[in-house]
């Protein structure tokens, strides 16, 4: 009889196999399921066994629906996942991902108490993405306290309805937080009246990523958002030209993973985390050597690197589009001075040729003035012309010069 294909054998001092922790984890979370009378996801029992066939740490949690469930079937519920996370020390998860459920308020409650044991928790999360879920009032609200204190650097709500009240109850656990670097409220039907608040929020946090796509802030509301940080640009532009904030050009800082876990998690971790530095070290090494970079975080400011505004009704047509030439000013002025920023898309908004040819002698403007390079995105209803140049004007992106260094090879 042929043998079974065996494990390869891992030399002395290796970390300790993945496996026994993620099959043990397996049976933790069906052993929830059941005790709480839910449905197991798919999803999760499908890459927890994928992980454990290719002997790979799963860090990426996927909550969704059964495709084929019936209608007289427990529902698939986020409280499961969570106590298995508690109850096995899994310090090794770093994003939870909730896609197209109602969320309940114990599972809310349940989610909030997790993200609020920072230093303490067995899960060092830091993404969550909410999408496509219903929530009501007090889940949000909820949720917004729990942001105060989680050590989130990621959050996604996309696709999620919300209302005025349901939305200051987001943006109360926003202001003052200098762990979140990452917000995206895309599809969220955000009207004009959000701008104002959105601009309070990013003027008192350290969010450096904002994704708004979808949404129909029009002029008024992009401009009550822009204003704060095109002011910070220009103040910041005309005193210290040359200075530049901790994000400018640095990627995102990575969370350590936290004391108090499994000494056999812990070993994995180091030894993933290992294996990263190796990496970069490899591709650095023979010029500057490893680079160390410092856990800390991040400055608070009226600023962002990544601003997406897609899809938002940004035009010239009504009463609100007479703001159109006031915005035109306050976009032109943040091109113009902005240190932080790197790409800034407002595709799908008929913006116009006279802003357009603004946006482009920003954008030279910009280049005279030795700042970092900028990709824009702009819809082409303009005139060739224009859109061509603020097309050369813009940041291309890595995928091209790649391609064109390969082709020269």
């Amino acid at each position: 009889m042929p043998r079974a294909k065996e494990r390869k054998q891992k030399p002395k001092g290796a970390p300790p196999s993945v496996v026994p922790v993620l099959q043990k984890f397996l049976k933790t979370y069906q052993k929830y399921c059941v005790q709480s009378r839910t449905s197991p996801c798919p999803a999760i029992q499908r890459d927890l066994k994928s992980s454990i066939d290719r002997e790979q740490v799963l860090r990426r949690f996927m909550l969704v629906r059964a495709g084929d469930a019936s209608v007289s079937s427990p529902p698939v519920s986020l409280e499961p996942l969570l106590m298995a996370i508690r109850d096995e020390s899994y310090v090794l998860g770093k994003e939870i991902c909730v896609w197209g459920l109602q969320l309940t308020n114990p599972e809310i409650a349940r989610l909030a108490l997790f993200l609020e044991s920072k230093g303490h928790t067995t899960c060092p999360v830091t993404t969550l993405e909410i999408i496509n879920c219903k929530m009501d009032l007090w889940s949000l609200g909820r949720l917004g306290k729990a942001l105060q204190f989680s050590g989130l650097q990621l959050l996604v709500l996309d696709y999620c309805k919300f209302g005025n009240e349901e939305l200051e109850s987001i943006f109360s656990g926003l202001e003052t937080n200098q762990r979140l670097q990452g917000l995206s409220l895309r599809y969220c039907g955000l009207g004009p009246q959000s701008g104002p608040r959105l601009g309070s929020v990013i003027s008192q946090s350290a969010i450096c990523e904002l994704h708004l796509d979808g949404n129909y802030l029009q002029c008024s509301g992009t401009l009550a958002l822009l204003r704060p940080i095109a002011e910070y640009a220009e103040m910041q532009g005309k005193a210290q030209p040359t200075s530049a904030s901790p994000h400018a050009g640095n990627p995102t800082l990575l969370p350590q993973v936290c004391r108090g876990g499994s000494s056999t998690l812990s070993q994995i971790a180091k030894s993933s985390e290992a294996v990263t530095v190796q990496r970069t070290s490899q591709r650095k090494r023979g010029k500057r050597g490893i680079r160390k970079k410092a856990h800390r975080p991040m400055e608070a400011g009226p600023w962002v690197a990544t601003l997406h505004l897609a899809d938002n009704s940004i035009d010239g047509t009504g009463t609100d589009g007479e703001q159109l030439p006031e915005l035109a000013r306050t976009l032109t002025c943040l091109i113009k001075y902005s240190t932080h920023l790197r790409e800034i898309d407002l595709g799908n908004n008929v913006l116009g040729e006279t802003a357009a040819v603004a946006i482009l002698e920003a954008l030279r403007a910009r280049k005279a003035g030795k700042l970092p390079p900028l990709k824009v995105t702009v819809t082409p209803r303009i005139s060739s012309d224009t859109f061509t140049s603020i097309w050369k004007h813009s940041k291309k992106s890595n995928k091209t010069s790649k391609k064109k260094k390969k082709a020269k090879n």
